[in-house]
Order: structure tokens, then sequence, then C-alpha cells
């Protein structure tokens, strides 16, 4: 008992938060910011953790590779002891949960298990017990234990919620017995006021209570509930959902405002209205949305369901968002209201994978899974194919207008840029590469380009003649996917697959600074008007905002 109170009183000065990491957990001091230890014992995927009560251990819960429970000693940063999670004759275990009143105990649940677990600390044992339910079988998604540890709830893939005794080890009750939630209760907490918060996969959020189960208050949210967190109380909470959505809701009123959101999928291309940095734009897979540079606000979302939007432009007059799907189809829509101006159907055979638009605002111009480049003439009433380049042998992966409207620059993963006259609507010049070129810029005085792709290298090429003029190391694993160079010229900057933004001083051919934060691929990158920021954006969701480190 004595060893304890010390115990308690080291941990009692940490606010700690432990995070999953590959094979290990992260354990970290919330305050300071801080990594304190690493906790490696697991094989494989980290499924579950939870904390005790007073912050004494922590447990873990492997995934179906290693299939095991260990119980952590926060102050000696240590396993104490480990067992197999679930029984021979059952499936894996894949949440755990701590008591709310004993350190030295917890629960675990998952496909066809429920064990109450005691830790046996002068032996460093812990022993299981198996809940009984019976001829009920069920898949636990969720669990939420009762503030005086009376009762556990558990949440199932079949839509109902099993009450247990953690004493007894037996089920108490079983609910709702109709209108069952739909696509499983993925999310349950138990209020200090009594009753359950409940979260569906299907967005679902429902206060009930117990035996019943029915619904005394609920409001439908964007996306399956993936985790619910009260506040003080429970008179206001939190909920987090599969769309990327966080929500806060007043218990009282039960009403959701949300609060921050971003996107759930890969994020393809980013762009900036024409002088401005207040706002951008961002598309993933089925939306586009416009953000609020410096709140991080978004401010209109627009979606098409079913499709990818696989890049974008704001025509320079900032009087409409043009973009490139992969149902062959270019769309452009009002950037205040997300309404939709037009549609040129069958764009391309294989899809729209780039686009561009000219700075009078009279031509977009397109490239093609399928490796064509194709010019449209665009009015307020009509959209006209003007020409169809037919040069690339792939797809087009960037695109690129000189400021006079006279010549663009694509660049494709067949290994080939080509330089196009925009006047004659013929090729101007080919440059050959052995790489797949993911993208290309011109340098502002257009006498040379920039590109870059899979091999790695960033090359400088003469527009006049297509000649190479020099070439850098531009990563050292993985593909360079995103680049933009400033309006001077002085600056341009760089992302890709090894998760870096890298910023190059043009002349010299040298980084002069790195920025570290993506756990993604970067797929684009672009320097506000002004150079007052980098946004880089990567294939997990993620949209990062960087502090120019040089101004205009």
């Amino acid at each position: 008992m004595e060893n304890q109170t010390s115990l308690k009183a080291e941990v009692a000065e940490l606010e700690l938060e432990a995070v999953i990491g590959f094979n290990d957990i992260i354990l970290w001091d919330y305050k300071k910011r801080e990594l304190i230890a690493r906790l490696s014992l697991h094989k494989g995927k980290i499924e579950a953790l939870a904390f005790s009560p007073n912050d004494l251990y922590l447990v873990s819960l492997g995934g179906p590779d290693d299939g095991s429970v260990v119980v952590w000693s926060i102050a000696k940063r240590e396993a104490i002891c480990g067992s197999p999670a679930a029984g021979l004759n059952v499936g894996n275990a894949t949440t755990v949960l701590f008591s709310k009143c004993r350190d030295e105990m917890f629960v675990t649940a998952g496909n066809g298990t429920i064990r109450v677990w005691e830790l046996d600390l002068p032996n460093r044992k812990i022993w299981p017990t198996e809940c009984q339910t019976g001829q009920m079988k069920r898949i636990v998604m969720s669990v939420t234990m009762a503030d005086d540890d009376s009762f556990f709830y558990l949440g199932t893939t079949t839509g109902d919620i099993l009450k247990m005794n953690p004493r007894t080890k037996l089920l108490a009750d079983t609910g709702p017995a109709k209108d069952k939630f739909s696509l499983g209760v993925s999310a349950i907490k138990c209020l200090k006021m009594g009753g359950l918060l409940v979260g569906s996969r299907a967005g679902l959020l429902v206060f009930c209570r117990s035996p019943s189960y029915k619904p005394i208050k609920k409001i439908q949210l964007q996306g399956g509930i993936t985790s619910i967190t009260p506040r003080g109380e429970g008179h206001q909470f939190f909920v987090g959902t599969e769309e990327s959505h966080i929500y806060r809701v007043n218990f009282t009123d039960f009403k959701e405002t949300l609060i921050a959101t971003c996107h759930s999928e890969a994020v393809q291309d980013i762009v900036f209205p024409f002088g401005t940095a207040e706002l951008f734009a961002t598309c993933a897979k089925k939306d586009i949305r416009v953000w609020h540079t410096l709140s991080n606000r978004e401010l209109l979302r627009i979606t098409v369901p079913n499709m990818t939007c696989h890049s974008i432009d704001f025509m320079r007059d900032g009087k409409s968002i043009i973009s490139a799907w992969d149902d062959s189809r270019i769309r452009a829509f009002a950037p205040e209201t997300g309404r939709l101006i037009y549609v040129i159907n069958n764009a391309h055979r294989i899809g729209v994978t780039a686009i561009a638009t000219t700075s009078d605002c009279k031509r977009v111009i397109s490239g093609g899974g399928e490796g064509e480049v194709r010019v449209w003439q665009i009015s307020s009433q009509t959209q006209k194919l003007e020409e169809a380049l037919k040069e690339h042998k792939s797809s087009v992966s960037c695109i690129r207008v000189k400021n006079n409207n006279e010549e663009c620059v694509t660049a494709s993963t067949d290994g080939t840029c080509i330089i196009w006259d925009l006047v004659r609507l013929r090729r101007n010049q080919m440059i050959l590469a052995n790489t797949l070129f993911q993208c290309v810029c011109y340098h502002p005085e257009e006498f040379q380009i920039i590109t870059s792709g899979t091999d790695r290298k960033i090359a400088y090429w003469e527009v006049f003649d297509g000649s190479v003029i020099r070439e850098l190391e531009g990563s050292l694993s993985g593909s360079v996917n995103g680049m933009d160079i400033t309006q001077e010229g002085v600056h341009f900057v760089t992302g890709g697959n090894d998760h870096l933004v890298k910023v190059w001083d043009y002349n010299e051919g040298e980084v002069t600074h790195v920025g570290v934060g993506h756990s993604g691929n970067i797929t684009s990158i672009r320097i506000s008007p002004g150079n007052q920021y980098i946004i880089s954006v990567s294939a997990d969701g993620a949209i990062l905002r960087w502090k120019c480190p040089f101004s205009s």
C-alpha cells in the first residue's frame, strides 16, 4: 500500500497521454508536449489503450497478430505482466476499459469475448473471468463503465447494448428490443447524471436509459460516430465522426455545432485565388472545400457523390472554380455559393487528371488519363473544344500556363514534358527523362522550367531548346509530387513521399529550410500570393499551413 501511495504522488504531477505508434506505445507529457517513454512489447498492431483511474497503470491490447493484453507501470515505464486477451475458441478482443474506482480492475471485449480482469500486483499476474451472456453471441465495438463501477455497458455490431455486472460477471439486461441502432453501436458513454450517450455507425447520436434503451433525445450527424467525450458533468460533450467532423453538443437542447473539420480522404490538389492569400481551395475524393487561411475554417463545401476530384483551379476573375473529375467531366462552380455553373461532359476518355486556366478567363486547358491535352474556349454561355493535342502516351499529371497565355507546359507519367504553343496549337518542345513526371513550374521570367517526379531529381530545363541545365537530388526517399515557385523566382518549394516540405534557393540549388509535420505522402504544395504562407496537402487528408521563411 505504501508503494502505491508513493507511485500516486509521482504520477500526480504528470498530465499523461498515450499514443499508439507502430509496434510501440508512446507516452507523452501533455502539458509540456514532451515524449516521456516508448513502451515496446506487442508484435504488430496495437488495438486499444486505457489508463487506470489514478494513472498508476496503462493497459494495452494487441491486434490480431499479437492477441495479448499487457499492464504497464506508468512510474517505472515498464511492463508488469501480460496474458492472452481472449480464449482459444473465441475471436479477438478489440476494446479495453479500466474501472472508474479501482486501479486493479479492467475489462476487455471483442468478437464473442467479454472478460473482467483483476491485477495481482504482488505476483505480477492478471486473472481473467469470462462474463456469461447465455445463448447470446455478440461482437463488441464499444464499452463504457458507470461511475460507481456498478455496471458496464457494451455496444455491439448488431446494434444492441449489453449491460453487465462486473462483480457477478452476469448479464443484467439488453436492449433495445426493437429499432436497434443501424450499423452497430460504435461509441457509448455513461453520464454522471445517469443515462447513456450512444453513437451508431450510421451517425445517429442518442440519449437513452436502461433497460428500454429507447431514444429520449436524438440527433443525426454526418458520418459514423467514432468517439464521445463528455465535458464536466456531461452538460456538454464532443462527438467525433468518420467524416473527420468534431461536433460540440449541449445536453439540454441536444443541438450540434460543428467546431472542426477536415478531409477524410487523400487531398489531391490545393490552389489560391489570384492575388489573395486570405482563401484557398482543396479537393479530395468527392468534395472541393474553400478554407479561410488564418482561422483554418471551412467556408464552403461542394460535394459530388461517388466521384473523385483530381485537380482544381480558380479563374483569374475569381468567379468560378474549375475542377477535373474521374468521371471524365469538367465542372465549374461558383466559389461563394458552390452553385454549379456548367459541366463539360466527356472531356476526356479516361477521366480528367489535370486542369489549368488562362489569365484572360477565356480558355481552360485540361489533361486526361489517356494523355490528351485539350484546349477549351469558355464563355458565359458556351464551352467549346478548340483543339485536342495528342502527344502524351500516359496520363497528364500537371499543367502550367505562361503569363501571356501564348504557351503552356504539361507534365506526364510517360516521362515527357511538352511545351505547347497555344496560338498555333501545336508542340513547341518536348523534354524526355527516365521518370514519371509529377510536377512542373515555369520560372517567373519564363525562360526556364523546373520539373520533378518519381526519380527524385529536380531538373532545370531551357524552354527554348528543351536542354537540361542542371539536376538536383530532390529527395533521398520517394517521389517528389508537388512543387511551387515564388513570384520573384528566388525560392521554390517541394514535397513528396518523404513527408518533408523543402524550401530551395533557386540559383544556388540548395535546401534552405525543411518542414517536418506530415505523416502521409505530400500530394501537392503551394506558396500563397505575397509569400506569407506555404500550404501543403497529403494523402492522409492533412492540410498544413507553414509560415514562409522568406517574405516578398
